[in-house]
C-alpha cells in the first residue's frame, strides 16, 4: 500500500479529472518508464557532482509524440530532482505569456517558478534566506560579532565578493546591488519594498520607481544580460545548499506554430542555451518536444548547428538512452493496465473493498481493449483520454452503491486535441506554422541576444 497523503492522492485524482499531469505523487503510479528514468538521474547526478568533484553543466530533450507521457517523464525528473536536493523550475512554452526567442521572459517563468521541496513555487526569496544566513552564521564562526553596528556592513560586503567569486566576476552590478538592498531593507524591517525588488529581481517590470532608486537601479533585466543573471540566481541556489537547479521547458513544439521571425529566433535561443549549458555547472535544462519538432525543417532539423549536435540517432533499430535525445515509447495496452491497476489501488475511496471488487482487473482489461478498438489499436495516441474515463468510473463506483461498470460501462471518446486528431488520422503535424509566407526553408543561424 502506498505511503503517499491522503492530500497528495486527492490532488492526483483531481488533475487527472483534468486530463492533466498533477504535480506531485508521480513516481507511485509511473509505468513502463524506468530505463528513462534511470538516464535522468544519470543527468542528476552529473550535474550535482560528487564528493571534491564540481557538478557539470547539461542539457537533454525528452523526445516522442503526443501520448507518450512527456510532460509526466518531466515532472517526474522535477520531483526526482528535488529528493536528491535540487532546486526546480518547470516552465510551459507558450504564445501568450512566454515568447521564448524573449530570453527575459524565459529568465522571468524560470525564477517565478522556482520551487524546492519545502517550497514548491516562488522560492527565490526562500533561497535568498537561507544563503544569507549561511553568510551570517560563517562571519559569525571567524569571530564576528553580530550586536557589533558594522556586522551589516561586514553581512553587505561579504555578499558581494561572495557573488562575484561564484560566478567569476561575470555578475551583473545591478543584481548584486539589488541583492545587498534586499538585505538592507529586511533590516530595516522594510519587508514590501524588499519584496518589490525581489519581484525585479524574479524579472518582474511592474516595480516601483521607488524601490529602484533605493537600489540604484533603473531599467529592468533585459534579454541581452537575463543569462547572466540567471547564473547569479544558479550561484545562489547552490550557496544555499541545494546541488544545483533542473529547468524543464515544456512543448517545445508550440514555437512550430510561431511566425517565421520569432521561431527562427527561438530555435536559435536553444542553440545558444545548449552551447552555453556547459558553462553552468550545476544547471541542468530538460527540454520536451515531437518528434516533428526535433525532425523537420520548421523545427530543430533546419538549424544546422543545434542539429547536428543533438540528432536523434537509431542504428538496427535501437537508440541510445544516453544520446542528447531521450526518446520516450508510447503505451501499450499492457503499460496502460498496469497504470489503471496502480490508480485503482491508490484511488482514495470511501469504501475501498467496494471499488475493488467492482472495477475488477477483468473490467480494467476490457476498458483498455475497448480503447485500443475504438483509437484503431493506438493506445498510444490518448492515454489522457482513457485516464479520464478510468477515474470517471472509479467516482461512479465510489459515489453509487448500485453503479456496476460492467453492466453500466460505454465508452465514447470525445473533446480530442487538434494533435490528438491529427496523430489519430495519421495524418499532417497539428503544429505546423501558421505563417503562410513560409517557403519552409532553413533556419537561419544567428545570434539573439
Amino acid at each position: 500500500m502506498s505511503t503517499l497523503s491522503l492530500r497528495d492522492r486527492k490532488h492526483i485524482f483531481e488533475q487527472l479529472r483534468k486530463g492533466l499531469v498533477p504535480e506531485r505523487g508521480l513516481e507511485t503510479f509511473a509505468e513502463g518508464i524506468s530505463k528513462a528514468r534511470g538516464e535522468i538521474k544519470r543527468q542528476l547526478e552529473l550535474a550535482g557532482g560528487n564528493g571534491d568533484a564540481a557538478g557539470e553543466g547539461g542539457i537533454k530533450f525528452l523526445r516522442g509524440g503526443y501520448g507518450c507521457g512527456k510532460t509526466f517523464m518531466a515532472r517526474l525528473s522535477l520531483a526526482d530532482a528535488q529528493a536528491q536536493n535540487f532546486a526546480t523550475s518547470f516552465v510551459v512554452v507558450s504564445d501568450n505569456d512566454l515568447r521564448f526567442h524573449r530570453f527575459d521572459d524565459v529568465y522571468r517563468k524560470v525564477v517565478t517558478e522556482l520551487g524546492t521541496r519545502s517550497c514548491p513555487r516562488g522560492a527565490l526569496g526562500d533561497i535568498l534566506d537561507r544563503w544569507i544566513g549561511r553568510v551570517e552564521e560563517s562571519l559569525l564562526a571567524t569571530g564576528a560579532d553580530e550586536s557589533a553596528p558594522d556586522f551589516p556592513a561586514l553581512v553587505r560586503t561579504r555578499l558581494q565578493e561572495i557573488l562575484l567569486s561564484m560566478t567569476g566576476g561575470k555578475a551583473p552590478q545591478d543584481f548584486v546591488r539589488v541583492v545587498q538592498t534586499i538585505f538592507d531593507l529586511k533590516a530595516e524591517g522594510d519587508l514590501a519594498e524588499a519584496g518589490a525588488l525581489l519581484s525585479w529581481l524574479a524579472g518582474s517590470g511592474n516595480v516601483s520607481a521607488n524601490a529602484k532608486r533605493r537600489a540604484g537601479i533603473k531599467g529592468d533585466i533585459t534579454s541581452r544580460d537575463a543569462l547572466e543573471y540567471l547564473r547569479g540566481v544558479l550561484e545562489i541556489v547552490k550557496a544555499a545548499g541545494y546541488k544545483g537547479l533542473v529547468v524543464v521547458i515544456d512543448e517545445a513544439e508550440t514555437i512550430l506554430r510561431m511566425r517565421t521571425d520569432s521561431r527562427h529566433k527561438s530555435l536559435n535561443g536553444i542553440r545558444q542555451i545548449a552551447d552555453a549549458a556547459g558553462s553552468y555547472p550545476g544547471l541542468l535544462w530538460l527540454f520536451t518536444g515531437t518528434p516533428d519538432f526535433f525532425d523537420s525543417r520548421h523545427g530543430v532539423g533546419g538549424l544546422a548547428p543545434l542539429h547536428e549536435r543533438i540528432r536523434f540517432m537509431v542504428h538496427g533499430g535501437f537508440a541510445s538512452l544516453r544520446q542528447p535525445q531521450l526518446e520516450l515509447r508510447p503505451f501499450d495496452a499492457d503499460r496502460l493496465k498496469a497504470v489503471a491497476l496502480r490508480l485503482r489501488d491508490l484511488y482514495p475511496a470511501s469504501e475501498p473493498d467496494r471499488v475493488t471488487a467492482r472495477v475488477t482487473t477483468e473490467f480494467i482489461t476490457h476498458l483498455v481493449a475497448q480503447v485500443t478498438t475504438g483509437f484503431r489499436g493506438d493506445v498510444g495516441v490518448v492515454p489522457r483520454q482513457f485516464l479520464r474515463e478510468f477515474v470517471h468510473q472509479l467516482d461512479l463506483v465510489d459515489e453509487h452503491a448500485d453503479y456496476d461498470p460492467v453492466t453500466a460501462y460505454g465508452f465514447a471518446p470525445a473533446e480530442l486535441r487538434p494533435e490528438e486528431e491529427a496523430a489519430l488520422a495519421g495524418g499532417g503535424s497539428a503544429t505546423a506554422p501558421s505563417d503562410p509566407g513560409d517557403d519552409d526553408g532553413p533556419v537561419k543561424p544567428e545570434d539573439v541576444w
